[in-house]
């Protein structure tokens, strides 16, 4: 055993130092051209009016300045409903949103990976079956549900529909029949009830993709919770959202295009900044991926 251990560690990857280089310049080379967009919209969100407009357009601000973010919060110091209002609907919206689908989608994944239910098959079947369908095929269906149980022009017309979302349900089911059965049995033989196997055990194996749904759920609710559909679940002004509020921006025409640049830039800041700082738990390996049953 010490001698297969010794082997492992002294294994290494064999490749020369041209190799390594390409590789680091073909990665390089990757990366730079994935980060265009987002050099570009800050770029963008510094320029002044007059830098904007100009043709060929520049892609590096020459003088930049924070007139459009200054103009932003000016217009909406105008307004009745102040920006801090539509900040709290979308992070309480977001939050809740995807607080509740993870748990939720979790809850409802480990019975159909690793409990012996009748028409478990079945279930699962409907859920991958309703991925095939557009939001636009759903929005209809959505809306009278919504209106039936009475939570229009409410924060729980944007925070229920996010629970009820098939693909935190399908890629928790995924990860967690990699479980070993072997573990959990185990653990109900040391006396573990189900819910303390699925928050103590299951849970924390499955991390890297609750993590990753972290990341889309939170997405989706911070980016779309206040667009169409926002529009039209919810009424009051009071309780809409910073993307909805933004939207409004770009009925003021050209003059607004600097603000309309800083609003998009705010709008991307928050869900890249959740990805930087979870992504090293996203890509690691699963705990499970050695364990055998």
């Amino acid at each position: 055993m010490r001698a297969v251990l010794r082997l492992g560690r002294e294994k290494k990857i064999n490749r020369s130092l041209p190799v390594d280089l390409a590789l680091f310049v073909i990665l390089a080379a990757v990366g730079a051209f994935m980060a265009v967009p987002f050099v570009f919209m800050i770029s963008t969100a510094l320029k002044s009016l007059d830098e904007l407009f100009l043709f060929p357009p520049t892609f590096i601000v020459r003088n930049p300045t924070f007139d459009n973010f200054y103009d932003l919060f000016l217009i909406f110091s105008n307004s009745w409903v102040p920006l801090t209002r539509y900040m709290f609907n979308t992070v309480f919206v977001s939050f809740a949103g995807t607080a509740g689908h993870v748990v939720l989608a979790s809850m409802a994944a480990y019975p159909l990976a690793k409990l012996k239910i009748p028409g478990r098959n079945f279930l699962f079947s409907l859920v991958v079956l309703s991925l095939m369908f557009a939001p636009q095929v759903t929005a209809i269906p959505n809306y009278l549900t919504v209106s039936w149980i009475g939570l229009l022009d409410s924060y729980g017309s944007l925070i229920l529909p996010a629970f009820a979302t098939s693909l935190g349900l399908f890629l928790m089911k995924q990860f967690m029949e990699q479980i070993p059965d072997s573990l959990l049995e185990a653990a109900k033989i040391d006396g573990a009830s189900e819910y303390r196997i699925f928050w103590q055990i299951v849970m924390p194996i499955v991390r890297p993709a609750w993590l990753t749904l972290i990341i889309f759920s939170f997405k989706g609710l911070w980016g779309t919770g206040g667009g169409s559909q926002g529009a039209s679940y919810i009424y009051s002004e009071q309780l809409k959202t910073m993307d909805y509020a933004f939207s409004q921006i770009i009925s003021g025409g050209f003059a607004r295009s600097g603000p309309m640049a800083a609003a998009t830039l705010i709008m991307m800041i928050v869900p890249i900044a959740i990805f930087v700082f979870t992504q090293s738990n996203v890509i690691q390996t699963m705990s499970t991926s050695g364990m055998k049953d």
